[in-house]
């Protein structure tokens, strides 16, 4: 079973990458762009013995206390059996 987590910045903190990153798409031609917004994306594989509650419990422990900084960051995850 693999976990896809993807990590982004809460909507109430800026974002300069993402503000870089649109500017240069604009520059290269990229058009009806309102807004970039980058973050991080990770592809856990987990042990075929955890049930799915198992593995949901296991997923969210690990993208709160290790892969977010709860501050500034939030995240979300699914699941591919």
């Amino acid at each position: 079973m693999k976990a896809y987590v993807y990590v982004s910045l809460k909507k109430s903190v800026l974002d300069p990458q993402g503000k870089t990153i649109y500017g240069a798409l604009n520059k290269m031609g990229f058009k009806g762009l309102e807004a970039v917004r980058q973050g991080k994306f990770f592809e856990i594989t987990l042990d075929r013995d955890l049930t799915k509650p198992e593995a949901q419990a296991e997923v969210e422990r690990i993208a709160r206390e290790v892969l977010t900084n709860p501050v500034i960051e939030e995240y979300r995850f699914s699941f591919e059996d």
